[in-house]
């Protein structure tokens, strides 16, 4: 469990997306945190780089008066939490951290912002719950759905997408990578107003 500290940072934006690593799970459903992070990346043109003998992935930069660090967990997903001990603690200590994950009882093309809350039986997310130690943070899900009659739990999450389900998932990580932005500059209250209802 990560020690807390008494002293906090509230002008730097912690992101952490959770997913798998390697090629074989690239574009599984089971990485959309890793989509999210790739696309605020993207958006806000900054580089990543794996730090020597660190299980992370890491990009840091500016966004408006923000700091911004961008972290991808290069562990397996049940094993996201461990990036506590490795990620310096001035990144930490913040007000403002957010774990982005997939979740099943969300639709494809949406994504959903909380303030706090359990685990929503994600193994990534509990792993990040019991290693920081509290419940206390922001977190954005991405709507996967969940499978179809027949299909396990785990084929779904860490298949491959169908080519008639990538246009609506990628609205989905496009969401939440906005949701993401908005909360840079914009109240977590408005954010969840305009993130978490249903997409028209």
């Amino acid at each position: 469990m990560l020690k807390r500290q008494k002293q906090r940072n509230n002008t730097l934006f912690l992101f952490i997306g959770l997913g798998n690593p390697g090629s074989e799970y690239h574009e599984t459903r089971h990485n959309a945190g890793f989509m999210v992070i790739d696309r605020l990346a993207e958006t806000l043109s900054l580089k990543f780089k794996n730090p020597f003998f660190k299980n992370y992935l890491i990009a840091v930069g500016n966004y408006q008066d923000k700091r911004v660090v961008l972290i991808k967990p290069t562990t397996f997903m049940n094993r996201s939490g461990l990036i506590f001990n490795y990620i310096p603690g001035k990144y930490i200590f913040t007000d403002n951290m957010i774990v982005i994950c997939d979740n099943m009882d969300l639709p494809v093309a949406t994504c959903r912002v909380k303030n706090r809350g359990s685990n929503s039986s994600h193994n990534g997310m509990s792993s990040i719950i019991n290693s920081y130690g509290s419940e206390e943070f922001l977190r954005i899900y991405v709507g996967i759905s969940k499978p179809v009659q027949g299909e396990s739990v785990i084929s779904h999450v860490l298949g491959k997408l169908e080519d008639s389900e990538i246009s609506d998932f990628s609205k989905g990580i496009d969401r939440a990578g906005k949701a993401a932005l908005s909360l840079l500059t914009t109240d977590v209250q408005r954010v969840m107003n305009e993130y978490n209802r249903k997409n028209t």
